[in-house]
């Protein structure tokens, strides 16, 4: 391993308030003209107004224009900035290493994904037994010139013939699915389009798979409705698919079938967001056999695992807040969970996941934010916990088949990369498959999680990772990161970005707010619908928590969420304008009032609620929407606002109309900006390139705005 130390600038640290040497002019930023409109909503008997409405359209030349011109501001600040380069030289030294993918077999084959250190895109490789010779099987970077189209393996066939492939361009969640012979790699004629949310899933000489109608109007913004379930058959047309399940009474719902591994069963998942799901099972293997339903109702969430040794395995939250493990017998009622069979009871840490490969169970578990492995029996017995690299760490895979001989993994944490290791299931042993060597030193980071006190006195542990020795002297900057919804789980997880950051002596913070996963389906809820305000109030008590600790102040405090977290820091903004000194809400949900027009917005309504639905749900969402609590006059922190034009999941319009508003009353000599990435969309997919200059952009940014030159 080749370490590099970093060296800083003398004096590069100031105390809270001082100005740096060098400074752009904030008064100079001339920001586009957003005309206003004359939009006046009436919701409940309150009129809100709406003035940049107009900025929607993303088909609009006016808007097309708008984005240019805002591009163009942002990238005159921007590329202005001392440190710019220097950082992106660093970051792409560290991102320089290879990335290896955890292993699969299909038939005789194997199947790994790498990447040399810059490709824009990961190459899977075919080998034929583990150490063979790998040759080249799918190179997405041969598809566009500048990596923006992904191309990734799907489902197999049964007989390890063939291979789906999935490709999307531009980042968006349109999905395009293609299938390859896997001898000769060659890609077959059928092209299945207008795919979304969904896998492959083999039976035979076919596969089932979920999309939409051919959107009405904009790609990329229109509404997507009627999520039904196919089968396709190789070698015909898509207009030949046979229609497995839609429900014409409810348009705004997900539909994901997939066949256990024994081909005695056809899962059909149901759910409407993220209150809970339905489960129905045909049985394939009788002739015009009728849906059964499993779980019924969209108040728990279930999955089924497998069929094993003539049981359908539940994962479920039925009567088990932190999730159990049954057994459910297929010849009798399946709704009676009297008759289920407790696999893996309930216990005090969440259960997360099962995976059943090679003859055993493998359980993942939370423990405070943090995975845990238990491998068991099909009877639940014969428990042995795997023994990983760390405790405070994040683990992927366990898959495969019944018959597998081996079980490949991955482990990662917030200062080590992810590494592949081969796991026996008849010793119980790990070996080390394949590590990175990475130019930093990691032993030279620490990582310790901290409890603190929300605004109710409810308790919330928090990460924290920086230099061993750090002095807590108030100085520090730090970037406060969160999530906070739709039941996720932030665990910990390599980022050679955050590295940059850590390295020039910041603090990276990252709190499990409410809302998230990490505790079960009751810290869910206490972070949804008309509980959303406690995430921020969660946040906004971890910011005082590292302020009164001498973590760090106000003027050396930059926060920073995506998705669900960009709406979580466009609230606290709005809320606590004086808490940071720089913002980074990153594809934001910015519109609370309209978030459900949008796509499959609509599917966010378990989540947050909805202004159509009920008066409470109204004045909760306009409490908080934060282009809607933005006021005229105040001074906002410096903010770099991020979207792409492609972005079809959170659509630009969020962050273009925060933006605008955010312009018009910050009065401030604080920048506010927003970058808007060409050819991207939500963030899936993106390619190297990309992501190494918006980084770049984020560090030189918190760095001059903290007057850390």
């Amino acid at each position: 391993m080749r370490v590099i130390i970093f060296l800083l600038f003398a004096g590069l640290f100031f105390s809270c308030g001082e100005t740096s040497t060098f400074v752009l002019n904030p008064d100079e930023i001339k920001y586009p003209e957003s005309r206003l409109m004359d939009q006046v909503d009436t919701l409940w008997g309150v009129e809100v107004k709406d003035p940049y409405r107009w900025l929607e359209d993303d088909r609009d030349p006016e808007v097309e224009q708008w984005v240019i011109d805002q591009n163009t501001t942002t990238r005159n600040y921007l590329d202005a900035l001392p440190l710019r380069k220097e950082l992106r030289d660093r970051y792409e030294k560290l991102f320089n290493y290879e990335k290896v993918g955890i292993p699969r077999k299909v038939g005789d084959k194997f199947f790994i994904s790498r990447n040399d250190g810059l490709q824009n895109q990961s190459i899977t490789y075919i080998f034929d037994s583990i150490g063979s010779e790998e040759r080249v099987f799918l190179d997405p970077n041969t598809l566009s010139e500048d990596g923006t189209i992904t191309a990734s393996l799907g489902g197999a066939s049964d007989d390890g013939k063939y291979i789906s492939v999935i490709k999307s361009a531009a980042g968006s969640d349109w999905q395009e699915i293609g299938v390859m012979d896997v001898e000769t790699g060659r890609e077959l004629d059928d092209v299945l389009k207008w795919v979304k949310f969904s896998g492959t899933s083999w039976v035979n000489d076919g596969f089932y798979y979920s999309r939409y109608p051919e959107p009405e109007g904009s790609a990329f913004s229109s509404e997507n409705t009627f999520h039904s379930v196919y089968f396709h058959k190789i070698g015909t047309l898509q207009s030949e698919d046979v229609l497995v399940y839609i429900d014409e009474k409810e348009p705004n719902r997900y539909h994901f079938a997939w066949a256990t591994e024994d081909n005695k069963y056809l899962v059909l998942n149901v759910s409407t967001g993220t209150d809970g799901n339905s489960l129905l099972i045909k049985d394939l293997g009788t002739e015009g056999s009728d849906w059964r339903i499993l779980v019924d109702g969209f108040t728990d969430h279930s999955s089924v695992v497998g069929s094993v040794e003539g049981k359908i395995l539940l994962l479920t939250d039925i009567e088990a807040p932190k999730y159990r493990l049954v057994a459910v017998d297929p010849t009798q009622e399946l709704t009676n969970t009297d008759l289920w069979t407790d696999i893996i009871p309930q216990s005090n840490h969440l259960l997360e996941s099962v995976q059943v490969s090679a003859g055993r169970l493998f359980a993942t578990f939370l423990r405070k934010a943090c995975h845990a492995v238990v491998s068991y029996d099909f009877m639940g017995l014969d428990a042995k916990e795997i023994a990983l690299p760390s405790n405070v760490g994040s683990v992927g895979g366990f898959g495969g088949k019944m018959n597998s001989k081996e079980v490949f993994y991955a482990f990662t944490s917030f200062t080590h990369p992810t590494s592949i290791y081969k796991y026996d299931p008849l010793s119980h042993e790990s070996l080390l498959f394949s590590a990175p060597e990475v130019n930093f030193m990691p032993a030279a980071y620490e990582t310790k999680q901290v409890e603190y006190f929300s605004k109710d006195g409810t308790k919330i542990p928090m990460f924290l990772v920086h230099k061993k020795g750090i002095i807590l002297n108030g100085k520090n900057p730090t970037l406060l990161y969160a999530y906070g919804g739709f039941n996720i789980s932030l665990t910990p997880s390599f980022s050679a970005s955050n590295i940059v950051f850590l390295e020039r002596g910041g603090v990276y913070a990252m709190p499990n707010l409410r809302g998230g996963g990490e505790f079960g389906e009751e810290w869910h809820k206490a972070g949804m619908l008309l509980e959303k305000q406690n995430v921020f109030d969660d946040f906004i008590a971890a910011a005082e928590y590292l302020i009164d600790e001498k973590y760090t102040c106000s003027e050396k405090l930059a926060i920073e969420g995506r998705s669900n977290g960009g709406l979580l820091i466009g609230a606290v903004m709005s809320q606590r304008p004086e808490l940071a000194a720089v913002a980074f809400p990153g594809v934001g949900v910015m519109d609370m009032l309209r978030y459900h027009k949008f796509t499959i917005g609509w599917g966010w309504i378990p989540e947050y609620g909805c202004v159509d639905s009920t008066e409470a749900d109204f004045k909760n969402l306009y409490s908080f929407s934060p282009v809607h609590n933005l006021v005229d006059g105040v001074n906002y922190p410096s903010t770099m606002v991020t979207t792409s034009d492609h972005d079809d999941r959170v659509v630009p319009a969020h962050s273009f109309k925060f933006s605008a508003r955010l312009q018009a009353a910050h009065k401030g000599n604080e920048p506010v900006l927003i970058r808007i990435e060409l050819n991207a969309g939500h963030g899936a997919g993106k390619p190297t390139s990309k992501m190494i200059d918006e980084q770049a952009d984020k560090w030189a940014f918190l760095f001059h705005e903290l007057k850390n030159l």
